[in-house]
């Protein structure tokens, strides 16, 4: 097998699973792009096995500490552990995301569960080059009614590859309906936003509600309206969520009337909203997609939130409430409660932390790799000046 010498060094090292070009020392056996390849350190002990793609600025990505090759066989494997760990830890396996990457150990492979239908998305090139083991795989294991290939994240161009939907199995699903948290969502896999539902998200709705009884509530980029509808069944007084997509305004009234539910929807753009938004708000919820994909518009996203933050306590009195989340990896946990605690400097009032949220558990983590903690959030209330 062809294979990879790693520097000294690295952070495969350290327990992290990529290797990047500055840290290969050689390669031999003329490994091709997709290929398994082997990994060897400096003394040529082996380190496992990973996929490669010299095209990506992540050549490889080890997803076995043992010789091992991406057949059949390792696809219905790592795919039953995966549904067998979220069943393990309560997590309705038929609304989920039944794979997550490096975490189930399958780099770039998501599979995102809605009752009789999946949305898998194929990020790194080996795992596109073997879609039909993935398709053989998954319908052996959950005999789906349809599979949607719903690649049409911009994250495949770091690999090469293009971004587009299509369908893997069966016929295209019409839009259907799935419950979660005791309300109903229509979900259309084939034109929604990312795989469907924002599943990462449903234990913060619930979290968030929990304190909306008799509030006015604001749920800014609302999409669906997860936040908002959540909210509303909890018995806020009034609730209203803005987003810019005309779309997502759409569908969050479909669901809100879907579920008998009144909310305001209104088609936005959140940062002028807030500019100029009366202060008439006990509860706001703030929960933007990613303002950054790399660590080069870091600092631009972390102005982005800076004005968002700071617009939001300004409309806050005492004992108002303000849930922010942030859902790019590049923004530590640090570093986003550091902007909203600069955000309360300027607007000259004190918050104290009540909640703190993250990623529901069938997005699992890696201790030692941090990039599948994505997401953070942070639920404070403003408190009388001291």
């Amino acid at each position: 097998m062809a294979g990879l010498v790693i520097a000294p060094r690295a952070r495969i090292f350290h327990g992290h699973e990529w290797v990047y070009a500055t840290e290969i020392k050689k390669s031999f056996g003329n490994p091709q792009p997709g290929d398994v390849v082997t990994l060897k350190d400096f003394r040529d002990r082996p380190l496992g096995s990973a996929i490669y793609n010299p095209q990506s600025q992540i050549v490889a990505r080890r997803f076995s500490r043992r010789r091992q090759d991406l057949d059949l066989d390792f696809f219905v494997r790592r795919i039953q552990q995966a549904i067998e760990y979220r069943e393990r830890i309560g997590i309705d396996p038929r609304l989920c995301r039944l794979v997550w990457s490096e975490s189930d150990g399958i780099p770039g492979l998501i599979v995102d569960r809605y009752g009789d239908h999946l949305s898998v998305q194929t990020l790194t090139l080996a795992m596109d080059m073997r879609r039909e083991l993935i398709r053989e795989a998954l319908v052996s294991l959950l005999a789906p009614a349809s599979i949607v290939l719903r690649n049409d994240s911009p994250v495949r161009r770091a690999e090469g590859l293009e971004p587009g939907i299509e369908m893997l199995h069966g016929e295209s699903p019409p839009p259907f309906v799935v419950r979660a948290n005791q309300l109903d969502f229509e979900i259309d896999l084939m034109d929604g936003q990312k795989t469907g539902l924002y599943l990462d998200q449903l234990q913060s709705h619930a979290e968030v509600a929990h304190l909306a009884a008799g509030k006015r509530v604001l749920d800014c980029f609302s999409n669906q309206g997860g936040f908002a509808l959540a909210c509303a069944k909890a018995g806020a007084a009034k609730v209203t969520a803005v987003d810019v997509s005309a779309g997502a305004c759409e569908s969050a009234r479909r669901n809100a009337a879907m579920n008998g539910l009144e909310i305001e929807v209104l088609d936005h753009n959140v940062f002028d909203f807030l500019k100029h938004a009366e202060p008439e708000y006990d509860l706001i919820v703030l929960d933007p997609p990613s303002f950054t994909r790399n660590k080069k518009t870091l600092m631009d996203a972390m102005r982005g939130y800076k004005e968002i933050h700071l617009r939001s306590i300004k409309l806050l009195e005492k004992g108002g409430i303000l849930s922010t989340f942030c859902c790019s990896h590049h923004a530590s946990r640090e570093l986003f409660l550091g902007n909203l605690a600069d955000a309360s400097v300027d607007a000259k009032k004190s918050l104290r932390l009540i909640a703190e949220h993250g990623q529901r558990a069938d997005h699992p983590q890696l201790v030692t790799l941090p990039e599948t903690g994505y997401l953070k959030g942070f639920t404070v209330e403003v408190i009388a000046s001291r």
